[in-house]
């Protein structure tokens, strides 16, 4: 980590112990998993409750969370990643929290870099931080199709948003009371990250991006194929094009 790196993460933790945070861990038939991720948590920043959304696994992923201290909210059926995600910034709207991070179940998010993603937050730069795999650091390894929707998801929300947004299906994000609000009233459902980025922008938030490193998936694998890169990348698209002239809901604080 950088000198400048070092010391935005030591200026924002001087201030990060007065904010209540909340760690928002969707998981779906992560039993494997799951564990080890609320324990990298907790040894970075004991301070994080971490809440689990068990998203209608038919494993043991609630009772392992369960098992490793966190709190868990067990769907009855799998919603899907933006189902759960929303679930967990319900849950941090309802029990105010100042700060929610999301990090996703399968290991891939390194919580060591948490205070990387916090720090334009506590120091009041931005509303919403997005770990992005391209802004610095090694090329992450995908496949060409990946690779390429990633690319068009980058430039298309780029053009929409009037900045240079360059990694647009993170999962790795966090947000303040702001955040909070807007994605506990609004938040996509489908394939979701690249929506909410606009979403955000469209009630006119402040968005950052810092470096992060993605690790590979610490058991099974991505059920996005080459075939359904393509898909998914169509589904998008369309999903951000018809966002663009939908009302979204607007939270209470914004009224």
């Amino acid at each position: 980590m950088s000198e400048l790196a070092l010391t935005a993460v030591s200026l924002a933790d001087d201030r990060l112990g007065r904010l209540r945070r909340l760690a928002i861990v969707p998981a779906y038939n992560e039993e494997r998993c799951v564990g080890a991720v609320v324990r990298e948590i907790r040894a970075v920043d004991p301070g994080f409750e971490i809440l689990v959304v068990d998203d209608g696994s038919h494993d043991a992923t609630a009772a392992v969370a369960r098992e490793h201290g966190a709190c868990v909210v067990s769907l009855p059926f799998n919603l899907g990643i933006g189902g759960a995600v929303q679930t967990g910034y319900r849950y941090a709207h309802a029990h105010g929290f100042d700060v929610a991070v999301q990090v996703d179940g399968d290991g891939q998010h390194d919580p060591g870099e948490l205070h990387m993603l916090l720090a334009p937050l506590v120091r009041g730069e931005a509303d919403m931080v997005v770990g992005s795999r391209f802004a610095g650091g090694p090329a992450y390894d995908a496949s060409f199709a990946r690779r390429l929707g990633m690319r068009v998801f980058a430039r298309t929300v780029s053009l929409i948003v009037g900045r240079r947004v360059t990694d647009t299906t993170s999962g790795f994000r966090a947000v303040n009371r702001r955040g909070i609000a807007l994605f506990a009233a609004d938040y996509p459902h489908d394939y979701p990250e690249v929506e909410a980025i606009v979403l955000l922008v469209k009630h006119r938030f402040r968005l950052e991006e810092v470096p992060v490193e993605m690790r590979p998936r610490a058991s099974g694998r991505s059920s996005i194929t080459a075939a359904r890169s393509v898909y998914y990348m169509v589904k998008v698209l369309l999903a951000v094009f018809v966002g663009l002239f939908r009302k979204y809901a607007v939270p209470a604080e914004e009224r």
